[in-house]
């Protein structure tokens, strides 16, 4: 009789539920991980939303942190029963992408046709990590060991927050001195934000107006938190930096207005690093664009990882260069993913991350 395990599975728009399914079994180069800790993020919402589609019947989540409990044939350099992370992205580490340097977008085939988010595989286009097992492919590409003494919590953020808010201010190349502008403070504008000041940013403005939010900002290294429900956040952001504009916005919400924002609030020459999510055409203006003539850059990202990646990100955290465990305001058990899905979708109760066990 097949072994069965309990799997957030998408079923249709508005309905993510908890189903019985088979333990997978890992192919020769992939892995099966015990999950012992994982997340929902604001990505799953899309998806429970049907704002971005996903096979019915798939396992929906993409943050694993775990325990080795098989691997597969080919597999060197791990053993059974280690602890592991994996990233969001899954590279093979072989494909013209990865060899590009590009492994986020390693891999091309979604659910409905080539998509530029090859590397997005779990709850992308195979299944994901919000379930008590899930097979990780190319497991010597993606597995990253946890060091030891570290909390499942602490690298909990590493898989895909803590690496995408990172990436913003990475491409977004921020420099020593730079005055960088991040809009909203949900839990990848957040990392965005820790990542721009050690990135060496000397002045972060933070764009939000939730009460909680606006404190874990100013945790997180920023100067000054403009609450766009009491200011236009863009003449703000003018008259903290004295009508010279920021060197770096990132737009971490995937919205219209903030996009719009972000590049206005911009230097000449100034970059406009964006890691929202769209679910709708956007549109920029020409006056904010300077007609075409302003110099500036737009540059998108996606969490980057394999585990590499997830090493350095673990090495922060190990280092004590950023606590990210606050961010966790909720727990959890599995057997109560759908309760979780609700708090975190209605994003009540002040929910930044929550910590989801099976």
């Amino acid at each position: 009789m097949t072994e069965k395990m309990k799997a957030a599975v998408f079923v249709e728009p508005g309905r993510i539920v908890l189903e019985d399914k088979p333990v997978p079994a890992p192919g020769p180069n992939d892995a099966l991980v015990r999950i012992t800790t994982t997340t929902i993020c604001g990505t799953d919402i899309h998806i429970l939303k049907g704002e971005y589609p996903v096979e019915k019947g798939l396992t929906i989540g993409h943050e694993p942190v775990g325990v080795i409990e098989k691997l597969g044939a080919n597999v060197a350099g791990y053993r059974e029963g280690q602890r592991v992370i994996a990233g969001a992205i899954c590279p093979t580490g072989y494909s013209n992408a990865s060899l590009d340097g590009l492994h986020s977008q390693d891999g091309g085939a979604g659910a409905h046709g080539l998509k530029p988010l090859g590397g997005w595989r779990f709850g992308n286009t195979i299944d994901g990590c919000q379930a008590e097992y899930v097979v990780v492919p190319d497991a010597m590409a993606n597995l990253a060991l946890v060091p030891e003494g570290i909390t499942d919590e602490q690298v909990l953020m590493c898989p895909d927050i803590m690496s995408t808010g990172f990436v913003g201010a990475e491409r977004g190349r921020v420099r020593i001195g730079d005055m960088v502008a991040i809009f909203a403070q949900g839990p990848i504008g957040l990392c965005a934000t820790a990542g721009a000041r050690l990135s060496g940013a000397s002045t972060i403005i933070a764009v939000e107006s939730v009460p909680e939010r606006k404190e874990m900002a100013r945790k997180m290294g920023a100067d000054h938190v403009v609450d766009f429900k009491k200011v236009d956040p863009v003449d703000e952001i003018r008259r903290i930096t004295d009508g010279r504009g920021v060197d770096v916005s990132i737009e971490a919400l995937g919205m219209q207005s903030t996009f719009e924002a972000a590049l206005r609030v911009l230097k000449p020459g100034g970059t406009l690093s964006s890691l929202g999510v769209y679910s709708k055409d956007l549109s920029i203006p020409l006056d904010a664009l300077h007609a075409g003539l302003g110099d500036n850059q737009i540059i998108t990202s996606l969490c980057p990882g394999g585990k590499e990646r997830m090493r350095r990100m673990m090495n922060v955290i190990e280092g004590g260069r950023v606590d990210l465990e606050p961010l966790v305001t909720h727990r959890f058990k599995l057997d109560d993913i759908e309760a979780a899905y609700d708090l975190f979708g209605n994003q009540r109760d002040g929910v930044l991350k929550v910590a989801i066990s099976p």
